[in-house]
């Protein structure tokens, strides 16, 4: 990827595709736009953008079918969905078309950086080791769940539903995840996020992996072991 990220817009309402333009090539990033989805897939076959951020309701081309047959021939670009579409239905049909974030209108622009920024070289399953420091990775896929750390957010991918996490489960899950089937003591766990480890802080970290226990709930594959007077696991089927 170049130093500067390019980045693809495919929004049909100019006004708001102006403002989105403006505000990040005021980070540093470099934003083509396209005004709708035929045009948005002309521009991303000679560009070859870093991220494609793509509304969803376009004219000519929708934002799932632009999507779908990019995936025919890419995997690896990410992709966003704007949109003020919200139903379960349309998140689901959106993940399954290829997308890797989803982000509801009206947004904060610093939200939509953040994403972009968590998702640039940051999408790895638990099992991959990343060309990065692997402390440094931040989203994971677990199972049926997408995993965002910078946003402490869970989604459980077949229905769309997305599980805004605390600080801490956030911080938990996040060390879980960058260990997968292997013992994470509870006294690193502790130290690292309560500052040390006594007893009544070890019953606070079980009250908040208990918590994340019913989070992963609605994938039967995965679980948090507790390995009695060491720490805790996350099992996965992978």
């Amino acid at each position: 990827m170049s130093e500067t990220i390019n980045i693809l817009l495919a929004e049909d309402e100019r006004t708001l595709a102006m403002i989105i333009k403006d505000t990040l090539d005021g980070q540093g990033f470099h934003v083509t736009v396209a005004g709708d989805g035929e045009e948005a897939l002309q521009l991303y076959a000679t560009q070859r953008p870093d991220v494609l951020v793509a509304d969803v309701m376009m004219p000519k081309l929708d934002g799932y079918e632009l999507v779908r047959r990019i995936r025919k021939t890419d995997q690896q670009t990410p992709v966003i969905f704007l949109t003020a579409r919200s139903a379960v239905n349309d998140v689901v049909h959106g993940f399954e078309m290829g997308a890797n974030d989803y982000l509801k209108k009206p947004f904060g622009m610093q939200e939509l950086i953040v994403r972009i920024k968590a998702l640039l070289g940051r999408a790895w399953t638990v099992t991959q080791q990343p060309p990065e420091t692997l402390a440094e990775v931040t989203r994971f896929t677990i199972g049926q769940y997408l995993f965002d750390a910078v946003v402490q957010r869970l989604t459980h991918v077949p229905t769309g539903t997305r599980t805004e996490l605390s600080y801490r489960e956030s911080e938990i899950l996040h060390r879980l995840c960058l260990h997968p089937n292997e013992v994470v003591t509870s006294q690193s766990l502790l130290l690292e996020l309560w500052g040390d480890d006594s007893f009544f802080n070890n019953k606070s970290l079980h009250v908040f992996i208990t918590k994340l226990r019913h989070r992963i709930a609605q994938d039967p594959s995965l679980r948090i072991v507790n390995v009695r007077g060491i720490g805790y696991k996350l099992i996965t089927a992978d």
